[in-house]
């Protein structure tokens, strides 16, 4: 990339950053929250080092990844940023894990709570986690029906290296994001009633993304993951990170981050 589409590049960038805490922080007064309470994180999937270099030099702290395979030399070339997996993990790739993110979205079973745990105390640390939801107990959606939380958030405690942060869920997509602002105040309702029935502190709640961050964070989302907002439209092929051409819109992505 040339110099001056380099720093085109990072205009565009910038200028999308801008736009989407703009919107986080509307949606979070209206509501009377503070919006310093919500975490921007920022999906780099399909996105090279140099895009996501652009969104830390103006302070986005937080970067997320779907893939451990494309996540993990995005990890080493940025050591400093705060870093989350937020799509499906595979219990072979736990010891991969462990240890190079600081939050991991995505843990839906115990059997990979059980991988995790054993590989953070191989590693002699303590792992942040999550525990998905499938709100809507859709068919072929990762995350546990919600009748299973409970049991899943209580297995996690009592595996010592891990430690539950909260909760995570994805709304399908629709045109409206108030058709799925119920599944963000379930998401909620529910959190509450575990942290009164178990008597643990979930201070996180991971959901929203670029189409529908408003409803999730009037709903209580400390934790929102947007790609397509800031970063544009993915380039083609197979998850290659290589630069898109497209304008940059304020939709949807994927089912993972948007």
């Amino acid at each position: 990339m040339t110099e001056t589409a380099d720093a085109g590049r990072g205009a565009e960038i910038r200028a999308a950053l801008a736009r989407v805490r703009g919107r986080v922080a509307r949606a979070a007064l209206r509501v009377g929250r503070d919006p310093a309470e919500v975490c921007l994180v920022g999906v780099g999937k399909g996105f090279a080092v140099p895009d996501l270099e652009q969104a830390v030099a103006v302070g986005l702290a937080d970067l997320g990844e779907n893939r451990v395979q494309e996540a993990l030399p995005k990890v080493a070339a940025l050591p400093g940023v705060r870093w989350h997996l937020i799509g499906q993990l595979q219990r072979n790739k736990a010891r991969a894990v462990v240890g190079r993110f600081a939050l991991i979205h995505s843990v839906d079973r115990p059997e990979l709570a059980e991988s995790l745990a054993r590989a953070a105390e191989d590693a002699r640390r303590t792992q942040d986690v999550l525990v998905q939801v499938n709100v809507l107990s859709r068919p072929g959606q990762g995350g546990v029906p919600p009748q299973d939380a409970e049991a899943l958030v209580i297995r996690i405690r009592d595996l010592g290296p891990l430690r539950v942060r909260g909760l995570m869920t994805i709304a399908p997509l629709v045109e409206d994001p108030e058709a799925v602002r119920m599944v963000f105040r379930s998401l909620r309702v529910l959190r509450d009633r575990l942290q009164v029935r178990l008597g643990v502190v979930l201070p996180e709640l991971s959901m929203g993304m670029s189409g529908d961050l408003e409803a999730a964070v009037e709903e209580g989302a400390t934790l929102v993951r947007v790609g397509r907002a800031i970063f544009g439209a993915r380039p083609a092929g197979p998850g290659g990170p290589g630069l898109r051409k497209e304008p940059l819109p304020l939709d949807r992505n994927d089912n993972i981050e948007r």
